[in-house]
């Protein structure tokens, strides 16, 4: 495909439009891991996590059809996403002003970013890589112009948490939820999905969307119990 046709600028179009459609729940997390920072240290910690998760998408979109046929990939991706979604509930320890303190925090944003993007990556990209269509090129160019596009929206969503924190509790259960639906596509449990759709008499479709909501009630769950926790412990000591 060459560089300059119409051919190449319409499918540069459609690898744009496809990642922004994708790149909503990630948007959230970047949002939900980067509220705890310093104002400076959200917009290098969104910057930092934008990026380096295009990045890793690049060269998530070579391995990416291998990777979702092993077995057990899909679970323990699920229990990351679990994982991070009852952490960014909990509210962050103080972090020191200046220094080493706020290093340690803005790269505990990152890695929280990366690891939640890389899970949720895992579909997306063979969406974008289809709309590829074989070229690096394309590839390479349609992922970096979405940078931008995926920072303004998390620096958007970062704006309307701090003005209504209840998001905080939606964007964890919208983490739980996709743990829930990545469960199912596991190629390790093809079979105990098949059996339960047949006892069941609901599709496949339909266990995942059940699926997604366990999911999204054991994360707030869990969270909201880990508080009343604190809460409780504070209240004693």
């Amino acid at each position: 495909m060459e560089l300059g046709t119409a051919v190449f600028w319409l499918a540069l179009a459609q690898i744009i439009w496809v990642n922004i459609l994708l790149s909503g729940d990630n948007a959230v997390v970047i949002a939900m891991a980067a509220r705890a920072l310093p104002p400076a240290q959200q917009k290098r910690a969104i910057m930092i996590g934008s990026g380096a998760a295009i990045v890793m998408r690049i060269a998530l979109t070579v391995v990416a059809a291998q990777l979702l046929r092993m077995a057990w990939i899909k679970v323990v991706g699920a229990g990351l996403l679990l994982y991070i979604g009852v952490s960014l509930l909990l509210p962050e320890d103080e972090i020191a002003a200046g220094g080493e303190g706020d290093t340690k925090g803005m790269f505990a944003a990152v890695r929280t970013i990366l690891i939640a993007d890389l899970v949720m990556s895992l579909d997306n990209v063979i969406a974008v890589a289809a709309a590829a269509k074989g070229s690096t090129t394309l590839l390479v160019l349609g992922l970096a112009v979405s940078i931008p596009l995926v920072i303004f929206g998390s620096t958007l969503l970062l704006k309307v948490i701090e003005r209504f924190p209840l998001i905080v509790w939606f964007g964890a259960g919208l983490l739980g939820f996709i743990a829930g639906e990545i469960v199912i596509d596991d190629p390790a449990l093809v079979e105990i999905v098949h059996g339960l759709s047949q006892s069941t008499g609901l599709s496949e479709s339909t266990l995942a969307t059940v699926c997604g909501v366990i999911g999204a009630i054991v994360v707030v769950g869990i969270g909201k119990l880990m508080l009343m926790r604190r809460t409780h412990g504070e209240a004693l000591a």
